[in-house]
């Protein structure tokens, strides 16, 4: 893994930050499968296999970065040699002790290399300092890769939201408690 450098993130960043390819590759995604009988509706969400890896795109428009940057409690970015490969946006003002980390995007030349989960623990230790008992991460039901991340990290399902971002897509949310 290179040395990162975490830190938290300035208004000069952002251009190069929505630089970045936001989009990400899947052979997975989670479908969701909702049953309706009398008195009671059940929803699954099952593990689908792609026939062949699709670029998802991200669920946010990036252009809105830069008007929204600062309307989240933090945002972190990590930096290889100097140079920005990452960020986390985050809140801890939507659930009484929770952050919400709301975005997470690597830099693809320095995905699969730990750059992720170093992000994933930084926003915790930001939520810990900041007097938060649980954290919550978000992300597409399309983003297999950031689904695995949570499941690999100790996080567990705790629900979604049906067409929550601006393209309709389904919303995951993963927490857990930290320490």
């Amino acid at each position: 893994m290179p040395e990162v450098q975490i830190r938290t993130a300035l208004a000069t960043d952002l251009n190069a930050l929505m630089a970045f390819d936001h989009s990400n590759q899947s052979d997975y995604v989670w479908q969701m499968d909702i049953q309706r009988e009398e008195g009671q509706v059940e929803t699954k969400f099952r593990e689908i296999r792609l026939p062949r890896a699709v670029t998802v795109a991200y669920p946010r428009s990036v252009s809105m970065l830069s008007e929204t940057w600062n309307r989240r409690s933090g945002m972190l970015v990590a930096l290889v040699h100097d140079q920005l490969v990452a960020y986390a946006r985050m809140n801890d003002a939507i659930v009484q002790n929770t952050a919400w980390m709301t975005d997470l995007v690597i830099s693809p030349r320095y995905r699969r290399q730990g750059i992720a989960t170093l992000l994933v623990q930084a926003v915790q230790n930001w939520a810990l300092v900041r007097k938060n008992r649980r954290m919550l991460l978000e992300m597409s039901s399309k983003n297999s890769p950031a689904i695995r991340l949570a499941q690999k990290l100790g996080y567990e399902f705790c629900g979604y939201n049906d067409a929550y971002y601006e393209l309709q897509d389904i919303a995951l949310f993963f927490g857990r408690l930290i320490k």
